[in-house]
């Protein structure tokens, strides 16, 4: 019991590191000066292109190496989505701010301008490991793609209804324009069906496991662990968390900073990273 007890703290705090870390990481990189995003781009995309074939091999055997594996890789993938975007690389036609007065379908259809081809990026990848999985039997590196699209979309979604805090405050200087898509206001109805929604399927999980439904898993623990982080990334719209608090060492001063002042940071992650803090579409 002792044994997997540790197995699960080890899958849980292996979670909590790459989301933590892989937040920090993206947030560093969009930080630097803006002459140094083709450098970060670059050197992501040998990572994304090692994360394909790493992510291949995880999904040929259900072993802990394997989840462990499949988990990181797929982290290492949504980073490289998450800096393509922050860097402004990979974001949409549309780069002006939403039209003033602009509502209902006007307002949802240049929010989604400003996002689709970023959009579109993240649904090709996913056809890609849906592809790659075929005839495999490890699943924990599709689930957690998924996982950190389905919260990533919620939490969009709740900026396009509005939350309290949207995070327009940690946008870099060349995505400020973004802010004017968020609502900033009060929790809407969706923000608590999406929470609520998210909650029971974590509890789902968790329940499986308690009534020995299912063997308690490495991939099983990484995926709870993870999709408890997102919806801690959801309940932080609800309240003012700085940044700092947690990735002070992520965003202190930067040339870029030093340059620009008025500029401000991005607030978006792998697992979000947090992925939660883009603009709603």
């Amino acid at each position: 019991m002792t044994g997997l007890s540790s197995s699960i703290a080890a899958a849980a705090l292996f979670a909590l590191l790459c989301w933590w870390f892989g937040t920090g990481a993206i947030l560093w990189l969009v930080r630097r000066p803006p002459a140094a995003f083709r450098r970060s781009l670059v050197v992501c995309s040998v990572l994304l292109a090692l994360s394909l074939w790493t992510t291949q091999l995880s999904m040929q055997a259900q072993t802990v190496g394997n989840a462990y594996l499949g988990f990181a890789s797929v982290i290492v993938m949504w980073g490289w989505h998450e800096l393509a975007f922050l860097t402004g690389s990979v974001t949409g036609p549309r780069r002006v701010p939403l039209e003033p007065g602009a509502r209902g379908w006007q307002r949802f259809s240049q929010s989604t301008q400003v996002v689709i081809w970023h959009e579109l990026a993240l649904l090709l990848n996913f056809g890609v490991l849906v592809w790659m999985q075929q005839g495999q039997p490890s699943h924990v590196a599709l689930c957690t793609f998924a996982v950190l699209w389905c919260m990533r979309f919620s939490a969009k979604l709740n900026l396009f209804f509005g939350v309290p805090e949207v995070g327009e405050q940690y946008l870099p200087r060349h995505l400020v324009y973004l802010g004017s898509y968020f609502r900033k206001g009060r929790l809407s109805a969706f923000f608590y069906l999406s929470v609520s929604a998210s909650c029971a399927v974590w509890a789902w999980i968790v329940w499986e496991v308690v009534s020995g439904r299912v063997v308690v898993s490495t991939g099983w623990v990484l995926l709870a662990s993870l999709l408890g982080l997102a919806i801690v990334e959801h309940v932080i719209m609800a309240f003012p968390t700085p940044m700092q608090k947690l990735w002070g060492w992520a965003m202190s001063r930067s040339p870029a900073s030093d340059r620009h002042p008025p500029a401000v940071v991005a607030a978006a992650a792998p697992v979000p990273i947090q992925p939660d803090q883009a603009p709603a579409a």
